[in-house]
């Protein structure tokens, strides 16, 4: 008998069964959406190169995409020579000297902040006029936050990092306050600073609308619902995203036993799936859905997997291309 025909005779091996519970919404919202294609249609439009400073959106496999394309990265803009082709800031925001300083050589620019971001901005410039010294609830050194404090002037800003610094910080004295916070925020953890702060500060002014973008509020929504079911979490995401970072705390607090974080597929160490029975999965605002399919096919080499979807919130935001790009392509 050869060994073909003994394959054909043994019986197949049953893969064990694993549970998998599929957070909704998950994955990309509407400004990293019109964050990639800001640079996609600018590529489309002007040709390559397209320089983008900083990380478009925090996911490595989305930038490595728009490198094939012919998206160059940068940190700086003096790393960007005087060729006349486009330069795209990133989603996170600038500081106003930024665009400032591309006026000043003459760029052409793409600013695909996030509109929710922008909204941030705004009522920070909002604050500043009327007087307000303003608490910015974030995290010392992302982004997000260095753009905003950019919004103003020097001293115009204080960070506020936590509870116990919402307990210390000391403002200016005799000058009215308000508070603004980062939009990729864990909601539990900025409500805690807010009420610390609000018990310290009963006059500050509040924004008028949450600043926490409905695309964490929505995915940490779908983790917490999930979480007390899975003896696993698994979000998929980049260790500098601020919102994937949030969301691998809530599902811990929100009583999973374990939470890890992975950026591909590949990553995934199926040994630490021993003993588990029903996993969650979720994924952060910068993470596309293939990464998604990538973590269910490496689970799928081991599992026969029983999948079921849970949705909190059905996402319908959109928001459109800036000015420059109308008309090169689908709005975001």
């Amino acid at each position: 008998m050869t060994q073909s025909d003994i394959q054909a005779v043994a019986p197949s091996v049953a893969k064990p069964g694993l549970n998998v519970l599929l957070a909704g919404p998950r994955g990309f919202c509407a400004g990293v959406d019109r964050a990639i294609k800001i640079v996609e249609e600018a590529l489309k439009r002007y040709g390559a190169p397209v320089y983008v400073r900083h990380e478009i959106v925090h996911n490595r496999f989305v930038v490595e995409s728009l490198e094939r394309q012919g998206a160059i990265f940068v940190e700086e803009l003096h790393e960007i020579p005087d060729d006349g082709q486009p330069v795209v800031f990133s989603a996170h925001g600038v500081p106003k000297s930024i665009p400032g300083e591309a006026e000043r050589r003459q760029m052409f620019y793409l600013d695909a902040t996030c509109p929710l971001v922008s909204k941030v901005h705004r009522e920070a410039e909002h604050h500043h006029a009327r007087g307000r010294h303003i608490f910015l609830i974030g995290h010392a050194g992302h982004p997000e936050v260095i753009g905003t404090m950019g919004q103003l002037p020097e001293g115009g800003v204080t960070l506020v990092e936590d509870e116990d610094e919402a307990r210390t910080v000391q403002p200016p004295q005799g000058v009215p306050l308000a508070f603004i916070t980062q939009t990729t925020l864990s909601v539990d953890d900025t409500a805690g600073i807010i009420a610390v702060l609000a018990e310290r500060f009963p006059d500050m002014s509040t924004p008028a609308k949450e600043d926490i973008c409905y695309a964490t509020t929505n995915r940490q929504a779908a983790v917490k619902a999930i979480a007390p079911r899975a003896d696993l979490m698994i979000v998929v995401g980049a260790p500098n995203s601020s919102n994937s970072v949030r969301l691998k705390e809530v599902a811990t607090k929100a009583g999973c036993p374990k939470s890890i974080m992975v950026q591909r597929g590949r990553d995934l160490d199926l040994a630490i799936l021993d003993g588990v029975a029903t996993v969650g999965i979720t994924a952060g605002a910068s993470a596309p859905e293939v990464l998604v399919e990538e973590v269910l096919a490496r689970l799928r080499e081991r599992y026969s997997l029983a999948t079921e979807e849970i949705v909190v919130a059905e996402e319908r935001i959109t928001f459109k291309l800036p000015g420059a790009l109308a008309g090169a392509g689908a709005q975001a």
